[in-house]
């Protein structure tokens, strides 16, 4: 496993995370064992970094991942979390105030409880786990993420930017309000390479990037007929006809990696990891199997950059129509 460093706060961590999404459930039934399973594998082959959430079921993902270190009691893991904005619009509307959303109270109570389900007396990361730019000229918000990383309840801040608006993130990088961002950066979303990922770079703010599958369309399991059950997230992200186009430009994608070595997940990892901004990369792992995949990747050598300058053409603009699939 290669290691990375986290922008500016002098922590190293593994180039391959785990993503502890879909072991809180909200991708379909997820047994606990099979969680523990694949936390421990994934441990094992040299990842140090997790990210999770309130949201994660509620607190189960949080709870596992708690246990699993408390079992191994290594030490060395570094656990990021988020804490929601109060019920509301999501993303926050440009409406929105802050102080609603986000106050010093609900924060505090918040970060309480996410010490308690992780079983530790400072998190390591604390990400809001969403934001509008709204809210950049008065961010008040991260001035009581300072005060808990002042008291010794949160070590590092950052923010988890909102789909929609990824670019609302920068002047909070530019201000010194965040020592992390959780982006979505992708061979289908390349947007952040245009702004976010150099301000990054040039502010010393750790990059965390997700979706790195697109929720699955880059590891190439899709097809047309492919249908998601009730309670899944997907078949959410992937109504109407985005999953049968997804397919067809993942298919291309495929066409243009023959020879690579590469399979179209790992290109997709590979991919995210050519930019010397981003920090980690945490993809979803619900078995031993995912996490044994997903982190060999992280031993294969770099993407070339000739094989990088060639998937930038596969960025896929979909909130714009410009003919065809």
């Amino acid at each position: 496993m290669n290691f990375r460093k986290l922008g500016r706060t002098g922590l190293n961590v593994s180039e391959i995370g785990f993503g502890a999404w879909a072991i809180g459930g909200s991708w379909g039934p997820q047994s606990d064992s099979d969680s523990i399973a694949a936390l421990n594998c994934a441990l094992d082959l040299g990842v140090n970094f997790i990210d999770t959430a309130a949201g994660y079921g509620d607190g189960r993902s949080e709870k596992i991942i708690a246990d699993v270190l408390r079992q191994r009691a290594g030490g060395g893991v570094i656990v990021a979390t988020k804490t929601p904005p109060l019920q509301g619009p999501w993303p926050p509307s440009p409406y929105c105030v802050a102080a609603e959303r986000y106050p010093e109270a609900y924060i505090r109570q918040n970060v309480e409880e996410r010490l308690r389900n992780l079983g530790t007396d400072r998190i390591d990361i604390l990400q809001l786990h969403t934001w509008t730019r709204a809210w950049n000229r008065n961010p008040e918000p991260f001035a009581v993420l300072r005060k808990l990383k002042e008291e010794g309840k949160v070590r590092f801040a950052g923010v988890s930017t909102p789909e929609h608006d990824q670019n609302s993130v920068i002047d909070l990088m530019r201000d010194g309000w965040v020592d992390v961002v959780q982006v979505i950066y992708n061979i289908f979303e390349q947007e952040p390479a245009a702004e976010l990922l150099p301000a990054a770079a040039e502010h010393g703010v750790g990059i965390i990037v997700r979706v790195v599958f697109d929720e699955g369309a880059l590891t190439g399991k899709w097809t047309r007929e492919t249908r998601f059950p009730e309670g899944d997230f997907r078949r959410i992200y992937f109504a109407g006809d985005r999953l049968e186009r997804a397919v067809v430009r993942a298919r291309r994608i495929e066409k243009a990696i023959e020879g690579s070595g590469y399979t179209l997940p790992e290109a997709a990892i590979k991919f995210a990891l050519a930019n010397p901004a981003v920090s980690t990369v945490i993809p979803g792992m619900r078995s031993p199997q995912q996490a044994q995949a997903n982190c060999r990747v992280g031993d294969m050598p770099p993407m070339t950059p000739a094989l990088e300058r060639s998937l930038r053409a596969h960025s896929w603009r979909r909130s714009f129509w410009y003919g065809g699939k």
